[in-house]
């Protein structure tokens, strides 16, 4: 049964492709409503966070990034390509759980169909995040690195971390109706998901601990670290734009599983939860 529900599903949201539209738009045009700078923010803000974390980590701590491309060494830029994707999974994750709430009038007043929510709230980080990592490839060419043959992976890389922030949002926005805690725990949980992630330090710093052995039971951490998955997205990133080189395969291969596994099982939650929300709400 399930898969042919889940061929209407996809024919509905087709169907509905206009109205998708129009949400995302909305989206977009009431994000910085009545700022001055307006888009200009979506730049502005990942920028003051790395010259936080680059005077805390890099100046203070003197956590020292990898050596990239042509000799590259650089904390900030090592830092964005990291910062800029876990960023768009935050939006995706925090914002995403409440947008059925925040649209409860709406979806007591008319049918449509509901996924066109969250579909247009990650369709809309989306944009910004394309927009954001065009701005890092014009940094990384003032420094001398040419990061546009990377652009089409980046994209496909790009479209399975959409996918993978969907499902998490499927499965978050419908149970935060059901269960008002949801967001409380997901708010603690993405901060230590955060630093649970080779983001403000490589992963390679991970190999040094564990006595200096680099291994927990037996295991080597760096291995552990890998089943993470904001991992599999955020690295192969790392290595294009960074390290100038081709992303090791098992990332490629994490993030089309962890993307086509949580999008499934979003979905699934959001379809056994959704007959009642017009009624919860």
């Amino acid at each position: 049964m399930s898969g042919p529900k889940l061929v209407q599903e996809v024919r509905e949201v087709v169907a509905s492709r206009e109205l998708l539209v129009n949400f995302v738009r909305r989206e977009l045009r009431s994000k910085y409503k009545g700022t001055f700078l307006g888009w200009a923010w979506s730049l502005i803000n990942p920028l003051a966070t790395t010259l936080i974390y680059t005077a805390v980590f890099a100046v203070v701590m003197r956590v020292q990034p990898p050596v990239g491309v042509d000799g590259l060494t650089n904390y900030a830029l090592f830092l964005l390509c990291g910062l800029l994707p876990w960023n768009f999974l935050a939006v995706a994750v925090q914002g995403g759980q409440t947008v059925l709430l925040d649209n409860g009038n709406l979806i007591k007043k008319t049918y449509f169909p509901r996924r066109l929510l969250l579909l247009s709230h990650i369709g809309a980080g989306f944009v910004t995040f394309l927009v954001e990592m065009g701005v890092l490839v014009v940094v990384f060419a003032f420094f001398g690195v040419n990061a546009l043959p990377w652009i089409p992976l980046l994209l496909v890389i790009m479209v399975l971390f959409a996918a993978f922030g969907l499902g998490l949002a499927l499965a978050l926005s419908v149970a935060n109706v059901y269960f008002r805690d949801v967001a409380h725990f997901v708010g603690l949980f993405m901060q230590i998901w955060f630093y649970a992630t080779p983001i403000v330090y490589p992963l390679a710093l991970v190999q040094g601990l564990g006595g200096g052995t680099g291994r927990w039971n037996g295991i080597p951490l760096a291995d552990l670290a890998t089943l993470n998955p904001a991992v599999a997205f955020i690295e192969p990133i790392r290595d294009m734009f960074y390290d100038g080189t081709f992303p090791e395969p098992r990332y490629l291969l994490a993030a089309v599983g962890w993307a086509l596994l949580t999008l499934l099982v979003g979905n699934l939650v959001f379809r056994r939860l959704e007959p009642r929300l017009a009624e919860e709400l």
